[in-house]
């Protein structure tokens, strides 16, 4: 068997906020880098990008058959993140401070590559817009940091491997 090389992903997962796109199909390097768009990466935890997909199922029952059959229904997708929060502390928290409730925007997340890459042409990515839910303060643990979970209202369709233009 041929030894199939893998990509970790610590260090090699980049998440941006941008609050508008032209084009969810082809959303450009100038958006993804300009000065509006917020890099997350460092602000979520290890397990703060909680990606969902929840597919209905259509029963296919026939008449002449002993089985009943499938197909595949209306597909429901959701997101959280959870992030350090660092309230009441003189550090900024762009996280916090963007991710304001009732906030749209776009989540945009890319694989594969260092995080601190810029976003260049060709490179696939996932484009979520949504709608920032409330925020819930996690309950503090021992040997941890202070964090929020945010749960993301999925506001349109999730665009799942398109490329940077």
């Amino acid at each position: 068997m041929v030894d199939l090389p893998s990509t970790p992903a610590d260090g090699n997962v980049k998440i941006v906020w941008t609050p508008a796109m032209a084009d969810t199909l082809a959303p450009t390097a100038t958006i993804l880098n300009g000065a509006t768009t917020i890099d997350l990466s460092c602000y979520l935890t290890g397990d703060g990008f909680t990606p969902g997909l929840d597919e209905a199922t259509v029963s296919d029952p026939r008449l002449c058959e002993t089985e009943t059959f499938e197909q595949p229904g209306r597909a429901s997708r959701s997101l959280s993140l959870t992030y350090i929060n660092n309230s009441n502390t003189a550090l900024a928290n762009e996280a916090y401070e963007t991710l304001i409730p009732g906030t749209a925007g776009y989540i945009v997340r890319r694989e594969g590559k260092a995080f601190d890459a810029v976003f260049a042409a060709d490179d696939e990515v996932e484009v979520w817009p949504v709608k920032a839910g409330k925020r819930s303060k996690l309950p503090p643990e021992a040997n941890s940091v202070l964090r929020v979970t945010q749960k993301m209202f999925v506001t349109g369709r999730v665009v799942d491997g398109t490329v940077v233009a």
